[in-house]
């Protein structure tokens, strides 16, 4: 993901750079994250020195980690046929629907021979050994939107809101921290079944805001260009967000399921598919037509 992105870069701001080597090494890292790191449904997680797999059927402990499967579509290394596959993985594996939460890996790390860091000192099911660790998830949401899973990311997005997790006494009772901030990790160890790990977490929550501004919502703005790429679920007809440029207020309207994309900015229609910001200190109204289903 990073070679694609910095051989993008080179190439949209003409930097003199030979970026051939790179084109090259990543052909080849494609070919091999491809063969020698994936197994039967899903990519291993990584290789201990002496060439033992992570993340890996033959494992007793780790047998699947959620952030290989996520960056292999984020990266766009997978293959087309292999995505549902390596979707389904996920979904039978890491989703724990009774407690709302997806795992970042499963089976929980307890005695394996190979060390894999201080993650086995923390017990079966809590933070990273085996519980929720929230960044993945928002990195697995992002995968499914990439791939069309739009409806499924969004009910994820829904799960995960620590809002949601405190609707009734019971769930208060279980998750036991705050209900309006991201939590880093939601605990599966059974002696503590859904309760909220370090709470205030401003990486997982900075990733929520990203997902759900620009992922799903679909506010994508570069330099002083802004567009409206919405991701939202079946059944969203309309919705309305405002966003403060500087010292001027832009209130944004879009419209879903319309005839034909368009953008009026302040009751004139605009011939692109984005609008220029300004700082003119003024209140603009802008509307945006999305064409479609979404």
């Amino acid at each position: 993901m990073i070679i694609n992105n910095f051989v993008d870069m080179c190439d949209r701001y003409k930097i003199d750079i030979d970026t051939k080597k790179y084109i090259s090494f990543l052909t080849k890292l494609k070919n091999a994250l491809n063969t020698v790191a994936w197994e039967d449904n899903y990519y291993v997680r990584a290789f201990f020195d002496n060439g033992d797999k992570l993340g890996s059927n033959m494992n007793d402990e780790c047998k699947i980690d959620l952030i290989s499967q996520s960056f292999s579509i984020l990266s766009e290394v997978i293959p087309f046929e292999k995505i549902g596959t390596v979707i389904k993985a996920v979904e039978d594996n890491l989703v724990d629907r009774n407690l709302k939460i997806v795992k970042l890996l499963t089976p929980p790390f307890k005695q394996m021979e190979n060390i894999p860091g201080y993650i086995m000192d923390y017990p079966k099911g809590i933070r990273e050994n085996g519980g929720q660790y929230t960044h993945s998830v928002a990195w697995y949401i992002m995968a499914l939107i990439k791939v069309g899973y739009i409806d499924r990311a969004y009910q994820y997005y829904e799960m995960i809101n620590p809002i949601n997790r405190s609707m009734t006494k019971e769930d208060v009772k279980q998750y036991r921290i705050e209900p309006y901030v991201i939590a880093a990790d939601i605990y599966s160890n059974f002696k503590y079944p859904a309760r909220g790990g370090w709470s205030w977490y401003t990486g997982s929550a900075g990733w929520f805001y990203n997902v759900g501004l620009t992922n799903i919502i679909g506010f994508v703005k570069e330099g002083n260009t802004l567009r409206i790429e919405p991701n939202v679920p079946t059944g969203w007809k309309n919705y309305e967000l405002e966003y403060k440029y500087m010292d001027t207020l832009y209130k944004i309207k879009v419209n879903l399921k319309e005839d034909k994309n368009s953008i009026m900015l302040d009751g004139e229609k605009v011939g692109s598919n984005s609008i220029k910001l300004k700082n003119d200190k003024r209140i603009h109204a802008v509307i945006v037509n999305i064409k479609g289903e979404r």
